[in-house]
């Protein structure tokens, strides 16, 4: 039998070291934030040439979260975060060499496959963590969101110091191909840490489990609602920080590292906050916060409508920083519904979850562009925020309402004959 102390030891190794690798793996898929501007400029690419590009990382996140949670669930997440690291690291490489729009596309999508391992994270993490911590537990390691701010941050100031002729004898590159080899480097780094030093005995709940009787959670509607809910606290979010750097530098006329820095800030509550969103989920329920949640992110989105002419850059920069807040409590409460209604199916239920939300984070920024082009307005991608916002709101309301009515009938009902 297993050593409680020495299970809650191993347990705490898999979410310090699963939360590492996610933060580096998600500063490399949405690292096209940043990257994408001086690239645009570089390979002289069309404005739709440009939102394809920095979308199309996100979509290769988005579309196998579901295959890469159950496959986490079957044959142990530590196998699959190192595979993982080690696969993003080629494409990652290569993406420094890249001389037209077509080669940066393929790399983008092959590299976006980083984005998976959020389902790989969250379903290792269940399988180690008892239902009462999980929201906790989840949340610390959603706070791997953070990545997304490590490019922003330092990039703009990694361009400038490398020097344009590269470094080491041409072995780092110069401006921002410097970024993609640095990142290969610290992948490799990453993986042989996680091998040597993650519990050597991992747990697979859904090893032996015939796939069918996994995959019966996908016809419920209540999963695909969740889904819909993390379009709204995640999906927007990747949407937000690939769109506001460009966003800054067009409306309000700062500098790449300037609006790098202002979508950093975006960034670290959305993401830093999520273990607190776990936690107030594991006290109060996760329907209640994201209730909460979803009634403040409207009334913010709906200030950030306004004509960007009418908001002035500290307000802008305050009504998105409170968006943040929002979404990074909002991740952890909509994930909280995960293991609380499907115990046995997180990689499943969670990977459709994160594949649906992140999908949305390949979609608005779409959206955004399409719309902008259309309309010429640069706000009209808030409509869109708050359009969906409004709608997951309307749906959880009534759900609510639905619930509640059938508690009181079901406290109605005569009692049964003894």
């Amino acid at each position: 039998m297993s050593n409680p102390v020495d299970s809650r030891s191993d347990a705490h190794r898999v979410l310090i070291l699963s939360t590492t690798a996610f933060t580096l793996l998600f500063a490399v898929w949405l690292m096209l934030g940043v990257l994408a501007v001086p690239i645009k400029k570089e390979l002289g690419l069309s404005g739709v040439q440009f939102t394809w590009l920095a979308a199309i990382a996100v979509l290769s996140g988005s579309l196998f979260r579901l295959p890469f949670g159950v496959l986490a669930d079957r044959v142990g997440g530590k196998r699959l975060m190192v595979a993982m690291l080690l696969w993003t690291a080629i494409p990652c490489f290569l993406m420094s060499r890249v001389e037209s729009f077509a080669e940066a596309m393929t790399l983008a999508f092959l590299f976006g496959i980083a984005g998976n391992s959020f389902s790989v994270g969250i379903a290792w993490n269940a399988a180690w963590f008892p239902r009462a911590q999980q929201g906790a537990a989840l949340g610390t390691f959603g706070a791997g969101n953070v990545g997304a701010s490590v490019t922003k941050l330092f990039g703009p100031k990694l361009m400038l110091l490398v020097p344009a002729t590269g470094a080491l004898g041409g072995l780092l590159p110069g401006g921002w191909r410097a970024i993609p080899v640095l990142y290969s480097v610290l992948l490799v780094a990453m993986a042989v840490a996680l091998y040597l030093l993650a519990p050597k005995h991992d747990r697979v709940p859904g090893q032996g489990r015939p796939l069918g009787s996994m995959m019966q959670p996908l016809s419920q509607v209540r999963v695909w609602r969740f889904g819909l809910y993390y379009v709204v606290v995640f999906g927007a979010y990747v949407a937000l920080s690939m769109w506001l750097p460009a966003y800054y530098t067009r409306v309000y006329q700062v500098s790449l590292a300037t609006a790098a820095f202002l979508t950093a800030a975006f960034i670290f509550p959305a993401s830093l906050l999520r273990p607190l969103g776990g936690y107030l989920s594991d006290k109060f329920g996760g329907r209640v916060v994201t209730y909460f949640v979803f009634v403040s992110m409207t009334l913010i989105s709906l200030v950030l409508c306004l004509p960007s002419s009418l908001l002035p850059l500290p307000v802008f920069f305050i009504a998105t920083l409170l968006l943040g807040v929002g979404m990074g409590i909002g991740k952890a409460s909509v994930y909280k519904y995960v293991p609380e209604y499907y115990p046995n199916d997180v990689g499943l239920v969670g990977g459709l979850v994160g594949t649906l939300g992140a999908l949305g984070g390949f979609l608005l920024p779409l959206g955004f562009g399409y719309s902008e082009e259309l309309f010429r307005r640069p706000e009209v991608c808030f409509y869109l925020l708050t359009g969906v916002t409004v709608v997951s709101l309307v749906w959880l309301h009534t759900t609510v309402r639905s619930l509640a009515g059938a508690e009181q009938a079901a406290l109605r009902m005569p009692a049964p004959a003894e």
